[in-house]
Parts: structure tokens; C-alpha cells; sequence
């Protein structure tokens, strides 16, 4: 699935217009950025929680040439699913 035709479900199920949907989940979107930009976290009960974690600098391979490169350091975001979220698609 895609933006557009989640935007459509959303739509769909939730009695919105196009327009609105949209509208939503790009406002959505947005504040889940933002909030991680700043170090945040977003937590929705049963659903899961976006985060940030810290990856360590590390050594890699150009995979090209073989040679070995320095990867540097990074703050990378995280999505833990929560545990309805978890049941649902082990059913």
C-alpha cells in the first residue's frame, strides 16, 4: 500500500473526503517528524512507539572496489510494535 491509497481507506472508513484525509495524515506525518527531529518519542497505546535510537560509528565495504570505509555515527528512527498491533498480524 501506498500514500495515496492509504489516503483512500482513511477516506473510506472514516467518512472523510479526499481532501481531508489527506489533509490528516500528512499532518500526521509532519508531527511524527517533527517530534523525532527533536528527540522525541511517540507512544500509541497497542499500536507501538516511534523513536530514536543511536547507531554507533562502524566500518564498511565499498562494495565496488572492497576497500574499507569509515560509516559514521548516526541518530536513526525506530518503530517497536506494540502488542495489539503484534496479535493482529499473527492471527
Amino acid at each position: 500500500m501506498n500514500k495515496t491509497e492509504l489516503v483512500e481507506q482513511i477516506a473510506q472508513k472514516a467518512d472523510l473526503s479526499r481532501r481531508e484525509a489527506e489533509s490528516a495524515v500528512d499532518a500526521a506525518l509532519k508531527t511524527i517528524e517533527e517530534q523525532l527531529a527533536n528527540g522525541g518519542e511517540i507512544t500509541l497505546t497497542g499500536f507501538g512507539k516511534f523513536h530514536v535510537a543511536q547507531r554507533g560509528a562502524r566500518q564498511g565495504r565499498n562494495p565496488q572496489t572492497g576497500a574499507t570505509i569509515q560509516i559514521a555515527a548516526a541518530r536513526v528512527p525506530r518503530f517497536s510494535a506494540g502488542s495489539k498491533l503484534k496479535q493482529t498480524v499473527n492471527r
